[in-house]
């Protein structure tokens, strides 16, 4: 609402101001009324009545004395009261509790976020000069000829009420309604229509007619916590406020006085008659003719949904989303600063990883797999932002977002940060020999002696093969060569923030990370080395559109590009020929298994240049999902049916080979 509101036109046929009344003038030149002269037979009675009138009017005198103290005191009462009434002046800065929308990358709405006040704020242009008309001809017809109380409305609501013997009608006019609204309670007591009827008079000194008619559209209450003209609108027809028709325009503003009662939703039959109602005042002042009557009465209506308890289409996205505006703003800002929320998500990616995730978990549970649970997140490389989450196998039975809150050992889906590190320290290629072969480390009192998945050793062999087929003793080899703290170092600079222990097993994955943070890490890679910082938003404005949060993307080149390079050649092999063969999508891709040794935890992490996702499968008790069961066995084809889909019409990219650039 702004208090700068241009005046509109306002309804039609306006009535005109009421001729001002003087009152009538006090009459002069008349002379108090003869006594006649008293006769001598007269006299003692003259004297009966002369000495009773003087006690009565003693006693008049002091029941008025009385009276007027009473009348006194209680006009000092109220005197004093509505000294403490509150002051009107703050609604030149008032801003209305207001609903937030959060919608896709594309503008498709995710959902609403409101606490008891479901409302769109919009200005009085933005409403259909049928529904202005129709709500001023139901509740105040003299709107704008009056000063915020209509003495004639008061005068006949107080004749109903001594008829009836009850508060039955209250004569308010739009002015007072709304700082009933706005200030009061609304109990119907005299002195609370007397507050009414100040604090009116206060506003229509301080606003203009069309900001209070304004303030009171967006403030008034429609039912089914519709809070506002514009939401109210969108409800009933599935319109702006501004496209109503007469016949909405009617409908609406009957609703008014008995919101749930009139509810077309609740009893379309008497929300008609109660139109026709409408129709016909403002018929009867002329604001319409009988053709338009005939008409908006015959006009079929088409109504909307009631949108105020509407479900989130995308639940676990809307909740990490509604999380970082809370973060950012606070919570209550959330629920009533109207924000408009552009998030990263691209709801027909989300809707085929929902449905991947959901198809997948059928087929891994037919395959014998022991697994409860799943998660997929998906990150553009070039942006850092998050496209697509699924936390879970069914959020109505849990609602736990594993994409971002479960903290998971990755195994060898972690041994890439390591190799990472080996070619950017400059003394490795792909290409460089490594023994894999028997070897302990000292570990406290004892010692830490890896082994591989299958128990075996190949001996020499090329780094590339070493992470092609997943050997856990190189990749050990590696972490001691170039430092634990590296390898750590290098998972800081990737955004991982989860903490992590130097231990000497960490490069097979000995360490708690969430989904987001191994395909968030993992776009880095997939973005040659460039990274932005992984957000679920891209901009946040008010409802009037001054941006509160942008966050667009700032590329930074964290990683040295030939080391980046050779490592994504390696991860080619990965899935061409090593553990991940059964993730091949028929374009370059790259990717790693993870498997943990206890077979709680499985993995699969993959990119192409456009797109990086992670998969992983487990239970939430952390019990083993299944003796044999790999990455590559169950994870990695569920991976590469979320790609096949998601990349549909998106054209295959090479990624940069190692040549292009100087080695370190």
């Amino acid at each position: 609402m702004s208090s700068n509101t241009a005046r509109s036109r306002g309804p039609k046929n306006r009535p005109p101001k009421p001729p001002r009344r003087n009152p009538s003038p006090t009459p002069e030149g008349t002379s108090a009324q003869a006594v006649p002269e008293q006769s001598s037979e007269l006299a003692p009675i003259f004297q009966f009545v002369q000495s009773v009138g003087k006690v009565t009017a003693g006693t008049l005198l002091s029941i008025t004395m009385l009276s007027s103290s009473v009348v006194a005191g209680g006009l000092v009462g109220l005197a004093i009261s509505f000294r403490n009434l509150p002051d009107v002046r703050v609604l030149r800065n008032y801003i209305p509790a207001e609903t937030s929308y959060i919608y896709d990358i594309n503008g498709v709405q995710l959902d609403s976020i409101h606490d008891e006040f479901n409302r769109d704020v919009v200005t009085l242009n933005e409403v259909s000069p049928d529904l202005k008309r129709a709500v001023l001809a139901i509740e105040d017809n003299q709107f704008y000829s009056h000063h915020g109380i209509n003495p004639t409305s008061i005068a006949r609501a107080l004749l109903s009420n001594l008829e009836e013997g009850r508060t039955v009608e209250g004569g308010s006019t739009v002015t007072m309604q709304l700082v009933k609204n706005l200030f009061l309670t609304p109990e119907r007591a005299f002195s609370r229509k007397l507050a009414e009827a100040v604090l009116a008079l206060r506003l229509e000194q301080i606003f203009n007619k069309d900001q209070i008619l304004e303030m009171y559209l967006n403030q008034v209450y429609w039912g089914h916590n519709n809070y506002g003209v514009e939401t109210a609108a969108q409800s009933f027809f599935n319109k702006k406020a501004a496209d109503l028709t007469l016949a909405e325009s009617a409908m609406m503003a009957g609703l008014i006085q008995a919101p749930e009662n009139y509810s077309p939703f609740v009893d379309y039959r008497l929300a008609k008659r109660r139109q026709a109602t409408v129709l016909e005042r403002m018929r009867t002042l002329n604001w319409i003719t009988p053709e338009e009557e005939a008409e908006a009465r015959q006009q079929p209506i088409r109504l909307g949904d009631i949108q105020s308890f509407d479900v989130s289409r995308a639940p676990y996205l809307t909740e990490a989303v509604e999380q970082e505006l809370a973060e950012q703003f606070g919570r209550e800002a959330v629920l009533k600063g109207g924000m408009r929320v552009q998030t990263t998500f691209d709801l027909k990616l989300q809707q085929i990883a929902e449905e991947t995730v959901r198809d997948g978990y059928q087929t891994i549970r037919r395959r014998g797999l022991r697994a409860d649970q799943m998660a997929l997140v998906a990150v553009d490389p070039r942006t850092h932002f998050v496209k697509a989450m699924v936390g879970g196998v069914d959020y109505q039975q849990s609602q736990y977002n594993r994409a971002i809150m479960s903290l998971r050992q990755p195994g060898s889906a972690f041994k890439p940060f390591v190799y990472y590190a080996a070619f950017a320290s400059g003394k490795y290629t792909p290409s460089s020999t490594i023994m894999d072969s028997p070897v302990s480390y000292p570990d406290g009192y004892e010692s830490y002696a890896p082994q591989n998945y299958d128990g075996s050793f190949y001996g020499a062999m090329s780094i590339r093969s070493a992470l092609e087929q997943s050997r856990n003793v190189p990749a050990v080899k590696l972490g001691q060569e170039v430092g634990i703290n590296r390898v750590i170092e290098i998972c800081r600079i990737l955004g991982i923030t989860s903490p992590i222990e130097p231990v000497t097993s960490l490069p097979l994955g000995s360490v708690d990370l969430t989904p987001l943070e191994m395909a968030s890490a993992y776009a880095t890679f997939a973005s040659g080395g460039w990274q932005s910082e992984t957000t679920f938003i891209v901009r946040v404005t008010d409802s009037s559109g001054r941006v509160l949060l942008d966050n667009t993307p700032r590329p930074q080149l964290v990683l040295d590009p030939w080391a980046v390079a050779s490592l994504n050649d390696v991860m080619q092999g990965v899935i061409s020929r090593g553990t991940a063969t059964s993730a091949q999508i028929g374009r370059p891709a790259a990717g790693k298994t993870g498997t943990t040794s206890s077979e709680r935890d499985i993995w699969f992490v993959g990119y192409v240049p456009q797109l990086s996702v992670a998969v992983w499968i487990g239970n939430d008790n952390y019990s083993p999902v299944g003796r044999g069961a790999t990455g590559g066995g169950y994870v990695a084809p569920i991976w590469k049916s979320f790609m096949l889909r998601a990349l549909e019409g998106v054209p295959a990219e090479q990624f940069k080979p190692a040549s292009q650039f100087v080695r370190p």
